[in-house]
């Protein structure tokens, strides 16, 4: 089986009645969580497959759609502006400042996932500061009810 990066793996609407029992079994797990394969071969999931799954199974149920990524994946700047949902003009613009960490592979310019969420991670903490300084600013100025 070859593992897709690029593709995202939704759940369709037929299969949502699986996935509530299996975060049941996941959320109500007692004992020692394990695969069955097909021939009946018992594996015991380790705990940070285990998690993983629980949250992969979480964000379907919500309709997200889920890529696994390792880490230090580089991507294209296309990429990279798609998941930040910016342009990739834009998206050149920050990594042209320094905002953003890049190497460049002859003329094109390559963003590690990791660097690319956590520049994610800190847009998204400024923003949701300045939001929240926004509604403070309102209810003092009487604003909010």
């Amino acid at each position: 089986m070859t593992v897709l990066e690029h593709e995202p793996i939704t759940a369709s609407e037929s299969e949502q009645p699986a996935l509530l029992r299996i975060r049941g079994v996941l959320n109500n797990s007692n004992g020692v969580p394990k695969l069955v394969g097909p021939d009946g071969e018992e594996i015991v999931l380790p705990g940070s497959v285990f998690q993983l799954l629980r949250q992969v199974v979480y964000h379907m149920m919500q309709g997200k759609a889920i890529f696994i990524v390792p880490e230090n994946k580089e991507l294209t700047t296309q990429e990279a502006a798609d998941i930040l949902n910016v342009s990739r003009p834009y998206l050149v613009k920050l990594l042209e400042q320094g905002v953003i960490p890049f190497v460049k592979i002859g003329t094109h310019r390559r963003v590690r996932f990791i660097d690319l969420i956590n520049y994610k991670k800190q847009r998204d903490a400024a923003r949701l500061q300045a939001i929240n300084e926004i509604a403070r600013i309102s209810q003092d100025a009487g604003l909010y009810d």
